[in-house]
């Protein structure tokens, strides 16, 4: 019998049985996980498994997931839509918050007890436990929320390296959105607070529209302002804000063709989502005479090229500790437990309101 840093038994070098926390769980009991084995609408091909566990070896460790948030874009790989598609059968889940319960050697200082996260795409977090090569995980600060966490990987990185990777903006620079009240959205207005750029942020008209525009100037945006409003705004004529050399566009159609309209010479447009599926227009005036350039961000292919690179590290730490220092608030979120995962999967791509509650799966029951 051979004892692996007290977390893992192996007996007999067969892989049988590892502690779980301050228990021993054995092989024959078994981890659950929502599988879908083809692509079509989420209700419909994912099922609930169960798979035994088995012990980590070298440079291996077990996660028990605790929280994985479900993004629209998690339901797009379902479906088959997406550009990034795991071998099928596939668990789906691109972000979440673990815990690490057992550990092999040679493990990168992970620990039992460690928090993690996934360190790359498509590690599959909507299932209970899982073992995992050491370098997927990312250990995150204890002192992080729970729940935040779960949400850490996809939408204030997202606003982050869109800030930070195409125009060197300085306090005081403006920048201006569409999607305001996004997921990405709401972070790209804190970010902007934090880092002293001003935020024009554009939604679409509702009956309670002030109430949405009071929450939004509450998180720090400097102007909201209607789709329809923006046609007409003297905003930038008026040198009430320098022009804005960023616009980032979640929306296309009418709305993107409009914000462009705004952005200075030589300014950039950033696409990061169709919503609208509308297509993004560009007129040769805005190539032409206000030399205006447009480029495309998607997060995925941003982590697969960096995954373990300092700048992802670096970018990691502040997040967290912006939302450790209540800088930075999550978004509001829904828990649904595991078993009621098709409340979630339904409702994920419905407009969720004012501020796009986020589903989040319960993994802790």
């Amino acid at each position: 019998m051979q004892i692996l840093k007290v977390s893992v038994l192996v007996v007999n070098n067969l892989r049988k049985t590892f502690y779980c926390g301050s228990r021993l769980m054995s092989s024959s009991e078994c981890a659950k996980s929502l599988l879908y084995k083809e692509y079509g609408e989420p209700a419909d091909v994912l099922q609930i498994t169960t798979e035994s566990l088995t012990a980590p070896q070298e440079n291996e460790v077990v996660v028990k997931w605790l929280y994985a948030p479900v993004n629209p874009a998690d339901i797009n790989t379902i479906q088959g839509k997406y550009p990034s598609k795991p071998p099928l059968p596939a668990v789906p889940g691109n972000e979440g918050v673990g815990e690490i319960v057992a550990v092999g050697t040679n493990t990168n200082n992970f620990c039992v007890g460690d928090k993690v996260v996934p360190n790359g795409v498509n590690k599959g977090t909507w299932r209970t436990h899982a073992l995992y090569k050491s370098q997927d995980m990312y250990k995150i600060n204890n002192n992080l929320e729970t729940i935040t966490a779960s949400m850490l990987n996809v939408n204030p990185c997202t606003a982050y390296r869109m800030l930070k990777d195409f125009v060197p903006l300085k306090p005081g620079d403006t920048v201006i959105q569409n999607g305001g009240n996004s997921a990405v959205g709401l972070f790209v207005i804190q970010l902007c607070r934090i880092w002293g750029l001003k935020s024009v942020n554009i939604i679409r008209n509702r009956p309670d529209v002030q109430e949405l525009k009071n929450q939004l100037l509450d998180l720090g945006a400097n102007v909201v302002m209607t789709e329809e409003e923006l046609r007409t705004t003297t905003l930038f004529k008026s040198k009430t804000l320098p022009k804005p050399q960023l616009a980032l566009n979640c929306v296309c159609g009418k709305n993107a063709s409009e914000v462009q309209r705004h952005l200075d010479h030589g300014g950039i447009m950033v696409t990061y989502g169709a919503m609208s599926r509308e297509p993004l227009t560009v007129p040769a005036s805005s190539l032409i005479f206000k030399n205006l350039s447009f480029k495309g961000f998607w997060m995925t292919t941003w982590t697969n090229k960096n995954a373990n690179s300092e700048e992802r590290h670096k970018m990691l730490e502040e997040l967290q500790q912006l939302f450790i220092n209540k800088e930075l608030k999550a978004p509001p979120h829904q828990l649904v437990s595991f078993c009621n995962y098709k409340e979630a999967v339904v409702n994920a791509l419905k407009p969720g309101g004012q501020s796009n509650a986020k589903y989040i799966l319960d993994l802790t029951g």
